[in-house]
């Protein structure tokens, strides 16, 4: 998981700025289908034409729970959250009256095994061996990754690679814990972000490494139990993922840059990333690891 500079909606910008939009779009028109959930809409009904995999659907692959960018815990109970309300305003701009999720393990998502998509939004971050196998969309959000641990306990990056510490499973978390913290003691990689910091909380483990806009939401939802220490700069992003060969590919990076460039991005990372996160992540420190980076 886890830029063309200009293009890219930082973070902490999206979280200080603006209010929720309405559901009437910028020019005045509204949207009747109920199936983008309690997402606000905006842009032109139709104005871009896509081949999709479902006729009238957006279909959606995603990796769930993921609170803050899909709320709820199953496909179809979702019905807002940061990546979910974006898919809706693609589906929206396209002309298409619904977005069909599809829930599955991260891994299959990010291998390039399936086609039977439009795109994948799950935090994916753009990196060159993911690009071999699938395609991506312009980056729409910077990352980091970042340290949980354990409120209490005193875990630092003089001392992380000498803890147990937790990964998720096919993550650019779990590449760079290996491949670049190098830890002495066993790295842990789980299927899912719940049980990797249940496994935390419960001492089988001591750290996590994961990306840090995933990890903000639980310093806050389990208070007084876990705390983020730190944070590592990764220079990455998070993209949209396509089939390999997409034919909708130019379509899609057309919409999603437009939704960068009009605001509609920050707008929804303020309203739902904001809410989740609770804390500014421009505050966390800077971890470096051993060879100065």
């Amino acid at each position: 998981m886890m830029r063309a500079a200009a293009a890219t909606v930082s973070l902490a910008v999206g979280v200080a700025l603006i209010v929720a939009t309405s559901a009437c779009d910028q020019g005045g028109s509204r949207s009747s289908n109920p199936s983008y959930g309690d997402c606000p809409v905006s842009g032109h009904h139709g104005e871009f034409h896509l081949s999709p995999e479902t006729a009238g659907a957006l279909t959606v692959k995603t990796t769930l729970p993921a609170p803050g960018w899909w709320n709820g815990d199953t496909p179809d109970s979702v019905k807002s959250g940061y990546e979910y309300c974006m898919a809706a305003n693609i589906a929206y701009r396209s002309g298409l009256d619904r977005v069909k999720v599809e829930n599955a393990p991260f891994p299959d998502v990010v291998s390039g095994r399936t086609d039977d998509f439009d795109l994948a939004l799950a935090q994916i971050t753009i990196t060159p061996q993911r690009s071999k196998v699938a395609a991506f969309s312009p980056p729409y959000l910077s990352s980091t990754l970042g340290v949980l641990i354990r409120d209490g306990e005193k875990i630092d990056e003089g001392n992380l690679r000498d803890v147990r510490i937790g990964v998720a499973e096919g993550t650019t978390g779990e590449e760079f814990v290996k491949n670049r913290l190098k830890p002495t003691e066993p790295v842990t990689a789980f299927p899912n972000d719940p049980e990797m910091v249940e496994a935390l909380e419960a001492g089988r483990i001591d750290a996590v490494v994961h990306d840090t806009t995933i990890l903000l939401a639980y310093p806050q939802k389990r208070a007084g139990r876990v705390r983020l220490v730190g944070q590592y700069r990764t220079d990455q992003g998070y993209g949209a993922l396509y089939p390999k060969g997409s034919p909708d590919k130019d379509e899609l990076d057309r919409i999603i840059r437009q939704l960068i460039d009009d605001g509609t991005l920050t707008k929804l990372s303020a309203v739902y990333l904001g809410a989740a996160f609770g804390q500014d992540p421009a505050k966390i420190p800077y971890f470096k690891v051993a060879d100065g980076s």
